[in-house]
């Protein structure tokens, strides 16, 4: 038995942190995980990670390119070369654009892998050498924070540095739990900090989540899909009590009487009172005016908006909300304050000096090129503003329908990687019919996926303990450097690889005979690291800062020198851009509209209660989800009310069926307090798993959450109506 090394090394799974690891081997075998134990702050991994061996060692890893011989969706495959498998993808490319021209082909990235050179956008570089593809665009899980944060401030980042919430008196974590999102590696750590020097954290969530315990003096319950009604009484609270910051909102926005006059009704008629919010949202109005009187009493305070809410049927507006009472309360660009939350790490938009070097993109994509812009978004971070791309969470409707849809390609060909639409799309049955549609798929993946046994040719991919590559902090930057732990096990390739494979056999040498220390030193040599050799042997190297960042600190210090990048030149709570768009789903000034699949929808009779589709603390989106050590630590399963359980006959433990029009699971039901009733929780990520009757049972939630988009693009995972209801005794 050889000796046992221990290599140091970086995480890039795509799970909110960016985490150091120490990983013992042993002649090739990893043996174990540890975590950074160096210097402070320490970049200190999950228990995902430290259990990421058994994902490495999955008896189901794909082992060797194949090629569908079954129904699609049917798992049915047959072993086949590299070779064939590249030359099939290559001849279908070539087939369908010649049939139907290049906006046939889609590619659907994403974000399964948090590494800056093996990622899909590599693939998309080269379709755009090669004639060019329909593209998607919105994020997913924080679109809605995007669009809030360009309309209001004018750029895709708006938050202070976590460590800057030490500086605070005050935090309210509204839809935010950071213990199991993790949303920067050490979050908690510097949360835990502020509580033990007697900041006040409050919570505002539909649940008692494990932030709110662990960090939380109280606890507010809210319905989902309600936060901005809240938010707007609020302010109304403010306004009536004179506890606004009238010279900040002078001084530094444009808009405010706009919205001052929404507030008190005098278009509609109705004043948004707390009232007015509790028969909305089931927070008493009560605790609706001690939360407002709070924030504008207690400076320096951060209203740190979690990204859940804003997952959500007019999400934009909920983000836009947050950020007018952060203007309200003078609380941005100080520390200790907070300008709202986009989760866009400040060094992608100039937030502070921070670079890397690019990878070929193609010069844009032709298929883009002289294409009208979007006229019913704003271009934010996935997302051009070309006409010609597809909605993320419009994509199954768009191949099913194409342009006679009114949508902007006849889609016949799909390459994936780095995401499993099948799972993480919304409405997941009808992506199922879609994927049946078209005429060719190719799937990049480590194991079977749920989209996997869609595809006509799976290729398997390495892990990154398998290869090198880098990763960047967020609002602490630092570099990471992913380290080749063992050699990549079976026939598995990393995406460079089959870049290069499939650029071969479409006459690009761009990519020939580049190696990853090629690629990596180039980049690395676009960047601040003075020395690529000595951030591959320690896997860091931090930007070191005298102080926490903190968003907009020189507009707000020197608004003559430094105005925000909006037409006004300041924040602007009536946004000249979303009044230029006229679109009654998206006004200029933060506006509560009442949700589609709401508590108040009329299709609430049949399907009473709302689900949500939180994170869940052993998967990263659909990662990990086949760990056994970590299902064994936390099953999936349904949260539901005691209230609402009794009403139903479902005892903690129960097998219950979850349904809507759309589709059914069968799950087990957790009874609980800690969510309020009318409220169901399913966390998103447990695999797509159907019987021969189409109903699943694996847990996957977006078999229940519809393909609509918020007007100004976010994702509506977290809006739906669902019933619940034991399965009888003796029945599957």
């Amino acid at each position: 038995m050889g000796e046992e090394k221990v290599v140091k090394t970086a995480c890039s799974s795509h799970c909110g942190g960016r985490c150091l690891l120490e990983v013992h081997v042993r002649d090739g075998v990893i043996t174990r995980i540890e975590t950074d134990r160096g210097e402070e702050p320490q970049l200190r991994a999950c228990l995902r990670c430290r259990a990421y061996r058994q994902r490495v060692y999955d008896p189901d890893r794909l082992q060797f390119p194949m090629r569908r011989t079954g129904e699609r969706g049917e798992g049915l495959f047959e072993r086949i070369s590299w070779d064939e498998a590249l030359d099939t993808i290559v001849s279908e490319l070539n087939r369908v654009r010649s049939t139907y021209g290049p906006s046939a082909v889609l590619l659907l990235g994403g974000g399964g892998d948090a590494s800056q050179l093996h990622t899909s956008r590599l693939l998309g570089g080269l379709l755009a050498m090669t004639g060019g593809y329909t593209d998607k665009w919105g994020i997913q899980s924080f679109e809605g924070g995007l669009f809030a944060s360009l309309a209001t401030y004018g750029t895709l980042s708006s938050h202070n540095a976590f460590d800057d919430l030490l500086n605070s008196r005050l935090i309210i974590m509204w839809g935010w739990n950071p213990v199991t999102t993790i949303h920067e590696t050490n979050t908690n750590w510097y949360l835990l900090q502020a509580k033990e020097s007697g900041t006040k954290i409050i919570s505002v969530d539909p649940r008692y989540t494990d932030s709110t315990a662990v960090l939380a003096s109280q606890w507010i319950p809210i319905r989902p899909g309600t936060d901005t009604a809240v938010l707007i009484a609020m302010a109304y609270v403010m306004i009536a009590e004179d506890l606004f910051d009238k010279s900040f909102l002078d001084t530094y926005t444009v808009g405010f009487e706009r919205f001052r006059a929404y507030v008190a009704g005098d278009e509609d008629g109705i004043p948004k009172t707390p009232v007015w919010a509790e028969t909305i949202s089931g927070v008493p109005a009560q605790d609706i005016e001690n939360l407002a009187r709070e924030y504008a009493t207690t400076k320096p305070a951060a209203l740190v908006a979690g990204i859940g809410p804003g997952r959500s049927a007019y999400g934009e507006q909920y983000h836009r909300a947050v950020k007018t009472l952060a203007a309200m309360t003078g609380n941005i660009g100080i520390h200790g304050g907070w300008s709202g939350r986009s989760s866009v790490p400040q060094w992608q938009f100039g937030g502070y000096d921070f670079k890397l070097g690019k990878l070929p993109d193609g010069g844009g994509n032709p298929v883009e090129r002289g294409v009208p812009p979007r006229t019913d978004a704003l271009p934010t971070l996935k997302g051009s503003d070309s006409s010609a791309r597809i909605h993320a969470a419009e994509i199954a409707d768009a191949i099913l329908k194409g342009r006679a849809g009114g949508y902007p390609a006849d889609i016949k060909m799909a390459l994936v990687m780095h995401t499993n639409p099948v799972n993480q799309y919304p409405n997941t049955n009808k992506m199922v019919q879609a994927l049946r549609k078209l005429e060719f798929l190719a799937v990049a993946e480590q194991v079977m996926s749920a989209t996997a046994k869609f595809a006509d040719i799976v290729l398997p991919v390495s892990t990154f303990l398998e290869r090198d590559d880098i990763i960047v902090g967020g609002v602490r930057p630092f570099y990471g450097f992913v380290k080749k732990v063992i050699e990549p096990l079976y026939e598995s390739r990393s995406p460079l690889e089959i870049c290069q494979g499939l650029a071969s056999r479409l006459g690009i040498s761009l990519y020939a005979g580049k190696t990853d220390d090629d690629w990596l030193r180039t980049m690395v040599a676009g960047s601040f690291v003075p020395d690529y050799d000595t951030l591959k042997e320690k896997a860091i190297y931090r930007i070191k800062s005298a102080e926490p960042h903190v968003a907009f600190k020189e507009q707000i210090e020197d608004p003559e020198q430094h105005p925000f990048p909006t037409p006004s030149g300041k924040i602007e709570i009536y946004s000249q851009w979303l009044d230029a768009m006229n679109s009654p789903g998206i006004p200029p000034i933060p506006t509560y509209i009442e949700p589609w699949e709401g508590r108040r929808d009329p299709l609430a009779v049949k399907y009473p209660l709302q689900l949500i589709t939180t994170h869940f603390k052993r998967r990263a989106h659909t990662q990990f989800d086949r760990v056994p050590w970590l299902r064994e630590l936390m099953p999936q399963a349904i949260s539901i009310n005691t209230r609402d359980a009794e009403a139903r006959g479902i005892r903690d433990g129960d097998k219950v069926r979850v349904f809507n029009e759309r589709g059914e699971i069968l799950i087990q039901a957790k009874v609980t307090e800690r969510i309020m009733p009318g409220v169901v929780d399913l966390p998103q990520g447990a695999w797509y798993d159907p019987d021969e009757q189409g109903v699943d049972r694996g847990g996957c939630a977006n078999v229940l959450t519809r393909d609509k988009r918020s007007p100004g693009g976010a994702a509506c995972h977290n809006t739906g109506l669902v019933e619940v209801a034991k399965v009888d005794e003796g029945k599957p």
